[in-house]
Formats: C-alpha cells, sequence, structure tokens
C-alpha cells in the first residue's frame, strides 16, 4: 500500500446479517449461510456481476474441522464462478482487517481489480471438542485395520472420556482470559468503572440513534425476518450500567462488567473493494480510499490490548498525517475499559510519541462493538463499512480504524476521500 505507483483501491460498500447474540436469533444457522448471506447482499446491493470478481478473501476465528476453507465453500455455495480466487485468514479480532489487507494488496499490486473481504463468527455453533486423551483414543481406534483391533482401543475409553471440553478463551501464552488481562491494564492506567460504563453508555445510545435514522440498517441484509441488529440497548442508562457485578475480577476492585464488554455474537460481514480505475469504469462512486495500514505486536506482560498504542501512532507518522487531521476514529470496543485505556496512551505518549486526545464527538459516532456486538471475523468488515459509508455522509476527508486483538497484536487503517 506504500507504493506510490500502486493502483488506488476504493471502498466501494458493505453488506452483513444483523449482528444477534450467541445462541438466540441465530443459533442453528452455520457460519457458511451466515457468510453466504452476506456475500450475496452485497452482490445484490451493488448489482455487481459475479464473473467479474477475482477474488473473495474471508475471516473466521473459531474454526470448523469439517471446513478447512470456509472462503471457497462460499463460492460453491452461492455458485458464484469456480474461478474466483478464495482463501481463509485468522488472527483473533483483526481477522476481518486482515482479509481487507489481502484484497487490497491484490488490487494494488495489478493481481486483480474486484475483491469481496469480509469475515464471520458464529458463537452459537463452535465445534465441540474432546479431551486430548479420548482424541487420541478416537483416533487409534480410527486407524485400526480392523474390527478386532478397533473394540481393543475402544475398550480403553472410560465415561470421563465423554465429557466435551470446554470452549476456554484464555490466552494459551499466560493463562489469562481477555478480560482478565484487561482488568489489569485497566488497574494500571486507572480506569473508573464509571469512565468504562460512561464508553458503554455513549456506544449504545449512538448505535440506538443510527438504527432509528437508517445509517446501521443500510449496512444490513435482514435475515429470518431480523432486520437491525439485537443488542442495541437505547434505553440503558448510567444507574442500570452500575448495577451490573464484574465479571472477571469478582472482588470490590473489579471493573468490567456485562455492561461495558463486548458480547458474544453471531453475524457475517463483507466488504466489495475495486481498484480505482474500475470503480469509476463500473459507475461505482467511492466512499472512501485505504491511505494505508499499520499492524503491531507487543508483549503481552505490556497488556494483551495495548497495541494499538503503537499501531497508531506509526500509522500517522507514516503518512505525515496528525491526529487534528482525522474527521472521524473508528475504536473497536472488546471493553470499555480498553478503549479508555488505548485514548490514553494516545493523549500521553506510551512507547510512542503522544498523539493527542480523542475528541469523543468524533469518535464510534454510530456506536460500536459493546452495542452492535463483535462476530470476531467480521467486526474489521463491519468497522469499515461504517466508517466509510459515514465519511460519505459527513464529506470527511480521513477516517482511523483502531482495532486491538488477543495474543498481544493490533491493526490500524486511514481512510482518506477526495
Amino acid at each position: 500500500m506504500s507504493d506510490k505507483n500502486a493502483t488506488r483501491v476504493v471502498i466501494v460498500g458493505g453488506m452483513r446479517t444483523p449482528f444477534v447474540k450467541a445462541g438466540t436469533s441465530f443459533k442453528d444457522i452455520p457460519p457458511l449461510k451466515l457468510s453466504a448471506h452476506a456475500v450475496q447482499g452485497l452482490v445484490e446491493k451493488f448489482s455487481l456481476d459475479p464473473a467479474q470478481v477475482d477474488l473473495l478473501v474471508w475471516g473466521r476465528v473459531l474454526h470448523d474441522p469439517f471446513i478447512s476453507n470456509l472462503a471457497r465453500e462460499i463460492v460453491f455455495d452461492l455458485k458464484l464462478p469456480a474461478s474466483i480466487c478464495a482463501h481463509l485468514v485468522s488472527n483473533n479480532c483483526i481477522t476481518g482487517l486482515h482479509a481487507i489487507t489481502d484484497v487490497a494488496d491484490a488490487i494494488s499490486q495489478g493481481r486483480g481489480e474486484i475483491g469481496i473481504a469480509g469475515g464471520v463468527e458464529s458463537m452459537s455453533t463452535v465445534p465441540v471438542l474432546f479431551g486430548r486423551e479420548a482424541a487420541a483414543i478416537f483416533l487409534e481406534a480410527g486407524m485400526a485395520r480392523t474390527l478386532q483391533d478397533r473394540l481393543r482401543v475402544l475398550v480403553r475409553l472410560r465415561p470421563r472420556h465423554f465429557f466435551p471440553v470446554p470452549l476456554s478463551f484464555k490466552e494459551p501464552s499466560t493463562g489469562l482470559t481477555m478480560g482478565q488481562h484487561a482488568e489489569i491494564s485497566n488497574k494500571e492506567w486507572r480506569i473508573s468503572r464509571q469512565e468504562q460504563d460512561e464508553i458503554a453508555l455513549r456506544s449504545h445510545h449512538r448505535a440506538a440513534a443510527a438504527t432509528a435514522d437508517g445509517r446501521l440498517p443500510a449496512e444490513i441484509h435482514p435475515l429470518n425476518g431480523i432486520a437491525k441488529d439485537t443488542i442495541v440497548r437505547g434505553d440503558t442508562t448510567l444507574e442500570k450500567l452500575a448495577g451490573l457485578s464484574p465479571v472477571f475480577d469478582r472482588s470490590t476492585a473489579g471493573t468490567i462488567t456485562a455492561g461495558n464488554a463486548s458480547p458474544l455474537t453471531d453475524g457475517a460481514a463483507a466488504v466489495l473493494l475495486m481498484s480505482e480505475r474500475r470503480a469509476a469504469r463500473d459507475g461505482h462512486a467511492p466512499l472512501a480510499f485505504i491511505r494505508a495500514i499499520e499492524y503491531a505486536a507487543i508483549d503481552p506482560a505490556d497488556g494483551l490490548l495495548m497495541a494499538p498504542g503503537l499501531a497508531v501512532p506509526r500509522l500517522l507518522k507514516r503518512t505525515g498525517l496528525t491526529l487534528a487531521d482525522i474527521d472521524l476514529v473508528e475504536v473497536h470496543e472488546a471493553f470499555g475499559g480498553q478503549v479508555a485505556c488505548n485514548l490514553a496512551a494516545w493523549d500521553k505518549g506510551w512507547k510512542e510519541d503522544a498523539i493527542g486526545r480523542v475528541d469523543p464527538e468524533r469518535l464510534n459516532v454510530l456506536g460500536s462493538s459493546i452495542s452492535v456486538g463483535h462476530p470476531f471475523g467480521a467486526t474489521g468488515a463491519r468497522i469499515v463499512t461504517s466508517l466509510a459509508g459515514e465519511m460519505a455522509r459527513r464529506n470527511a476527508r480521513y477516517g482511523l480504524v483502531s482495532i486491538c486483538a488477543a495474543g498481544a497484536m493490533a491493526a490500524a487503517m486511514i481512510l482518506e476521500r477526495p
């Protein structure tokens, strides 16, 4: 994306499913069908000829062992041309930005002109796993040559082997969950419970307003009679949020609750990208161009969700922009505290020079993941779609995306309009 001779990449627009709380309306819809629905909505909205699509890159965090390349299966499920190259990407909450990066890089280097990027997560249909001991027995039995040999292996099974292992969100490198890490950062950066609740309140109220005036529903391809995000709570108050109990640190020092954290969510989102020349030829007015992308990684001991503290300052420095140049800022809300910590890092300087304070009136103006929801693999595409659309409505010059991720990583992106 830094090559001056590279083709400029246009964000034409995006479409997605409604985002719903896991275990509710979409609990019986597999990720492939959620994904196909989002892509079909994109094709229909922009009257796209599938035969002209060069590339489809899709993201998912929690993988289905029965579908190794979900992106390619979307092509087949929708009966799109088999000539469309498609591959799967995965990197926790920045997965969607990786998908967009892959497509944008291909277009900018001339390997295609039209691409679809996006992702999905269905927390309602995650694979059920058995323990390693049970899995080893089943695998050995499956490879046995005779029925007698198979039975000889299976008799080693005990009742304990038939209990599935619950899905864990603990970091393999630290043994702590993302929420536990976020609580540590909240304490280190002295982020109060009230500040986190205020971020959550603002997210819900802005998402409710953007739903009522049609800005968020314009991104949604209705599914099963649902045409809007179901997690948004426009009637919530600080008093209601303050009444919730901490969930990761249950002591009096705990600050993260179900109210100021993003919920487990089902949903999929897709973005249509084109070369500038192709968009003009086909009559698509760009919502925005991708100016630059930056990734960063740190030691989890420095704060699992603090890598935006490096990614954003580096991106601004590389592009010669300042925070004052940015009209709209989109910060993924894994937790209200994580947002506050990174805002403080940018303001005060942390491992990189300070870049200043973000004006709350420019931050997450349509709400974000706490209110809208957070299907891990889909969030990047959802945020880019919302930001590009709002930039076009306001005729804003620059927009900034910042997303943290498990594994102590982050991605940042700058969008621009002429």
